[in-house]
């Protein structure tokens, strides 16, 4: 929805949670802006209607990047293993199973060696099997 305020036009996004308890809100009716044709009833929205509006942005990003977290990340000013965090929470919000990562990928581990999110003997740590300190991060 939007509307216009002293000539600037304001943009309001679909309310998907109740203002007051915070419980999903049902959709129940849905008008044609053009014609005026309105039905009524009860419809599903989709898994996207979960996000929240920062994560909304982050796949918006995420999306114009191709899926490159190092883009992402350089974008939104987060380290890499935020960018996955966020990620992977909106993976959960739309209902699909995260699968625990103990162990990062040899490549993720490397991509945050390539920017200079960690030094070569963290890296060499990780991929050994440890895990790194914040210490040990490459200024």
């Amino acid at each position: 929805m939007s509307f216009k305020i002293f000539g600037e036009v304001i943009k309001i996004s679909l309310v998907t949670k109740c203002p007051y308890c915070g419980h999903k809100m049902d959709v129940t009716a849905l008008k044609c802006p053009v014609c005026g044709t309105g039905i009524t009833g009860k419809f599903e929205l989709d898994e996207f209607f979960n996000l929240s509006e920062e994560q909304t942005k982050f796949v918006k990003v995420f999306l114009k990047h191709k899926g490159n977290l190092s883009e992402v990340q350089k974008e939104l000013d987060i380290s890499y293993p935020t960018a996955r965090n966020r990620l992977n929470e909106i993976v959960k919000t739309l209902g699909y199973d995260v699968e625990d990562e103990e162990k990062e990928s040899e490549k993720d581990v490397l991509e945050r060696l390539k920017n200079g999110e960690i030094d070569v003997s963290s890296a060499i740590s990780i991929l050994k099997g440890g895990k790194t300190d914040e210490g040990s991060k490459k200024i």
